[in-house]
């Protein structure tokens, strides 16, 4: 704590009433909201279009597979 108080830097701009300080915190506040959405995705299982289509994609291969491999008898 002794080595800030005598460098020539300036604590007090990263108070939260200086500008610098304000946009710290406005990051802060972005980067801690983003972390618990990606929580919350993580908790609900929540997936993307895009995985819903890959998965749909695989499940009629493979039941196209088993089909070829069991075919009805007529």
């Amino acid at each position: 704590m002794i080595i800030f108080l005598n460098s020539g830097i300036n604590i007090k701009i990263f108070s939260p009433n200086e500008p610098i300080g304000i946009l710290i915190l406005i990051l802060g506040l972005i980067f801690t909201a983003m972390i618990l959405y990606i929580i919350y995705a993580v908790i609900t299982n929540i997936e993307s279009l895009e995985d819903k289509k890959i998965r749909s994609k695989k499940e009629t291969l493979q039941q196209e597979k088993i089909r070829k491999l069991f075919p009805k008898k007529k």
